[in-house]
């Protein structure tokens, strides 16, 4: 958190999800490699848990965190609500400069209220011990390959229970093809 950055309000209480690019969230966690760690952001689709882009950085730096912000609004459009942590990327005028000037409601979590962005930590949490754990990541770039492999699978063929056993791209594109009739 950065004492000088704006912290915005929760929107996310009582509010029912029931439709793709309705609230986005994003958040950083760590990958360890053989000899030190990186960095792992991902922007998510709370409605279909779908991760709509990635990135790796050997930083916490805010670019890496725009870049997959870019991405994915360049490949899915803008959401109505965007929810991340108090963290000094996502509270940065850069960032926050981004969800403003494409008209999408900033929301964070509370402090200390993991539970607040629950889909991206358990995406975390899927991620490390599906993908993480079971490799020692020489490079940052076996790392993205890997990483990106794990991604495609995630989305594609991974069935969630909480999705009715259906995958988050099915979910995201069939409610998408929906929305649009």
């Amino acid at each position: 958190k950065h004492p000088q950055h704006k912290i915005w309000p929760y929107l996310l209480r009582n509010v029912v999800i029931d439709r793709p690019n309705q609230v986005w969230c994003a958040d950083i966690t760590y990958i360890p490699m053989a000899k030190g760690f990186v960095y792992l952001v991902a922007v998510i689709d709370w409605y279909s848990r779908r991760v709509l882009s990635w990135r790796l950085s050997n930083t916490m730096d805010t670019a890496f965190c725009i870049d997959a912000l870019e991405e994915a609004i360049e490949r899915n459009g803008a959401p109505e609500i965007f929810n991340t942590d108090q963290g000094s990327q996502f509270t940065s005028e850069d960032f926050t400069g981004i969800l403003k000037s494409n008209d999408i409601a900033i929301s964070m979590d509370g402090k200390r209220r993991w539970v607040d962005n629950v889909f991206v930590e358990r995406l975390w949490r899927s991620v490390k011990y599906e993908e993480v754990y079971l490799h020692a990541y020489d490079d940052i770039r076996t790392a993205k390959k890997s990483l990106g492999h794990y991604f495609e699978f995630y989305n594609t063929q991974r069935k969630h229970q909480s999705l009715a056993d259906q995958t988050p791209d099915r979910v995201y594109y069939e409610a998408v093809e929906r929305m649009a009739a």
